[in-house]
């Protein structure tokens, strides 16, 4: 199958290069040139521009940090929305419903069909082809992808709704968010009270409050901290603030998911955007005067 691949950031060079690897002719592009020489050193073939890639191929994929980025990149001038024979419009990231039905709309001005397929799963998982991916749109169209999306990771077929697989990706990533903001309490309240951080880990993990913050994020990087998971914290906080949005105009009301929106925040403000989302524990830990990192023997 041929393939464009616009976005070979922390998940999408792992994602492309699985389509690579897995045997299809993949048309790379991305912002940084050393990006693309990578994939290109491996197989790919390297464009110049998002409508480059959208006059090579049908089907185009991309992998964006943004919502508004993903807009420019789909709908923009040189944008894949001028390309002179791309047919299908993949989108991995997260933009939230809105943005997902607004693109759909622009696109089909153009006879482009625009698929939402976020993934979760985080860069281990797009490196070993574990993560969800989440795809909505036309059935014909989401059937025509499913073989290259399969090679990315778990497929799920989520509904012909635009949007839909946005959703279900923004439900996803609060529950994360929220499970990293209350075991890092946790954790901190435990340390200050003098419980060994390892001990509590491993009672969690056998006990009604284990999630993946307490099986993976906290024993994997932050007891050691090398706080090195993979996703900015900046980037979680947009998403939990999607939800929040979406949530609203549902008419429901987010008091949990506010307050995990809040501690993302302080993370942001005070350490920066760029930090590891699991960087969250450490406003908690400055508060405290504590780490949760393992004893010294």
């Amino acid at each position: 199958m041929e393939i464009g691949f616009i976005g070979l950031g922390n998940m999408g060079a792992h994602m492309a290069r699985r389509l690579v690897e897995a045997g299809h002719k993949v048309i790379v592009y991305d912002t940084r040139q050393e990006a693309i020489g990578n994939l290109a050193a491996l197989g790919a073939t390297a464009a110049r521009s998002p409508k480059e890639v959208a006059d090579l191929v049908e089907t185009v994929l991309v992998s964006l940090p943004t919502p508004d980025i993903v807009l420019k990149v789909a709908t923009g001038p040189d944008g894949v929305i001028e390309g002179k024979r791309v047919r299908r419009f993949v989108d991995l990231s997260t933009t939230g419903a809105v943005m997902a039905q607004r693109i759909f709309k622009l696109l089909a001005a153009r006879d482009i069909v625009q698929i939402d397929a976020p993934v979760s799963g985080g860069v281990r998982g797009a490196e070993k082809g574990t993560v969800a991916v989440m795809a909505s749109g036309p059935r014909a169209d989401v059937e025509a992808v499913e073989p290259a999306l399969k090679v990315i990771g778990k497929f799920f077929n989520i509904g012909e709704r635009p949007g839909s697989g946005q959703t279900m990706k923004l439900c996803n990533n609060v529950l994360s968010a929220a499970a990293m903001a209350a075991t890092s309490e946790s954790m901190v309240m435990g340390v200050k009270a003098g419980l060994d951080p390892r001990i509590m880990l491993d009672v969690i993990n056998v006990s009604s409050g284990r999630s993946t913050a307490t099986e993976q994020k906290f024993p994997e990087v932050v007891l050691p901290r090398t706080f090195n998971q993979g996703f900015a914290a900046g980037l979680m906080l947009k998403d939990v603030n999607l939800f929040i949005s979406e949530a609203k105009a549902l008419g429901l009301t987010n008091n949990v998911i506010e307050a995990v929106a809040g501690l993302l925040k302080l993370t942001c403000d005070e350490l920066g955007p760029d930090k590891d989302v699991t960087q969250m524990v450490q406003p908690l830990e400055q508060r405290a005067g504590i780490e949760v990192r393992a004893p010294k023997a």
